[in-house]
C-alpha cells in the first residue's frame, strides 16, 4: 500500500498545483483594494449537516500560503456537524487568507466532506456486522488523495491507492492473459523476477471461477464481483478461510446491508467518491 511519504507528497503537489491554477501571477482582486499590510480574521461557518473533513489539510494549504497565518481549530476532522456550527477561525494577512479561501472551500465542501458523509452513511448501515466499506479508484484525476482521505475520515477503508501498490486481477487481465490460472502464475512470476512485495486481488465472475482461483496459492482476497445475494453466501462458504472475501458491482444503500449479511470482508464502493453531495460552507470575514 502507498506509504505515508508517498501520500504526503500528493498532498503537497495537490497543493502547489491549485494554487498555480487559481493564484497564476496574483489575486489581483484582493492586491486591487487590500493594502498589503492588512490583518483580518475569519470564520469556516457550516451551512449544512454532516461530517466535517479537510480541516488537517485546509491548514497545510494556509501554511503553503503563508506560514504566518494562525488557525484556531474549535471542531476536528470527522465530528458531526450542524448549521450555525464554526469549525476554525483564521487571522493574518487578509489577502493571504483570500488567496486561500476558494481552495480551503473547493476542497472541505465540495469534495472531502461530501466524502466524509456519505462513507459515514455507509458505515452506519454495516453496524454490527464485520463487513467494512472501502473505497475505489473511481475519482477525480488529480485530487485522488484527497477523496481517499474523505473517505479515512468518513469511518471508510482505502483500497489500493493507484496501479503500482496492490495487484488487481480483472476480467479484462483474465482474458487478456488467457484464463485465470495462466493471469496469477504469470503474475506470482512477475513479482518474483521483479523482486516485488505486492498483495494479488482477482476477480470472479461466477462459482466456477471462484473454484478456479482457490486451486492457486497466493490470492489475498477474490472479489466476488456482481453476484447476487444468494451466489455471494454460496462463494463465501467456498472461501472459506483460504483468503478475504470483497463484494463490488452497484452495491448501494439499499443493497449494502444484504450483500455484509452474506459473510463477506469487504465491499467497495465507487459511490462514496463519484457520488456525493455538496456540503455547504463558507469562509466568512469577521
Amino acid at each position: 500500500m502507498i506509504t505515508v511519504d508517498q501520500f504526503q507528497k500528493e498532498i503537497d503537489l495537490i497543493i502547489a498545483n491549485a494554487i498555480r491554477e487559481d493564484v497564476g501571477d496574483g489575486d489581483h482582486s484582493s492586491l486591487a483594494c487590500i493594502p498589503p499590510t492588512a490583518k483580518g480574521k475569519a470564520k469556516l461557518l457550516v451551512k449544512d449537516e454532516g461530517i466535517i473533513a479537510g480541516i488537517d489539510f485546509a491548514k497545510q494549504i494556509f501554511a503553503y500560503v503563508d506560514p504566518d497565518l494562525k488557525i484556531d481549530v474549535l471542531i476536528q476532522d470527522g465530528s458531526p456537524v450542524k448549521y450555525g456550527d464554526i469549525v476554525f477561525y483564521v487571522e493574518g494577512s487578509s489577502q493571504n487568507i483570500l488567496k486561500a479561501e476558494r481552495l480551503v472551500l473547493n476542497a472541505m465542501q465540495r469534495r472531502m466532506s461530501a466524502i466524509a458523509t456519505k462513507t459515514k452513511s455507509f458505515v452506519d448501515l454495516l453496524d454490527g456486522t464485520n463487513t467494512k466499506i472501502l473505497d475505489t479508484r473511481k475519482t477525480t484525476p488529480g485530487i485522488r488523495a484527497l477523496e481517499k482521505w474523505g473517505v479515512k475520515i468518513g469511518g471508510g477503508e482505502n483500497h489500493r491507492f493507484a496501479l503500482y501498490d496492490m495487484i488487481m486481477l480483472k476480467d479484462n487481465h483474465i482474458d487478456f492473459a488467457g484464463g485465470l490460472t495462466k493471469a496469477i502464475e504469470k503474475t506470482q512470476q512477475y513479482l518474483n523476477n521483479t523482486n516485488r512485495d505486492l498483495k494479488i486481488i482477482v476477480e470472479a465472475r461466477n462459482l466456477q471461477e471462484i473454484q478456479e482461483i482457490l486451486q492457486s496459492d497466493g490470492v489475498y482476497r477474490i472479489l466476488i464481483d456482481n453476484f447476487n445475494y444468494e451466489d455471494t453466501r454460496k462463494a463465501v462458504e467456498m472461501i472459506g478461510d483460504k483468503c478475504l472475501t470483497e463484494s463490488s458491482g452497484g452495491i448501494n444503500g439499499k443493497t449494502i446491508r444484504n450483500y455484509a449479511e452474506c459473510g463477506v470482508d469487504y465491499i467497495s464502493s465507487g459511490a462514496l467518491t463519484h457520488s456525493v453531495y455538496n456540503m455547504d460552507l463558507s469562509l466568512k470575514a469577521m
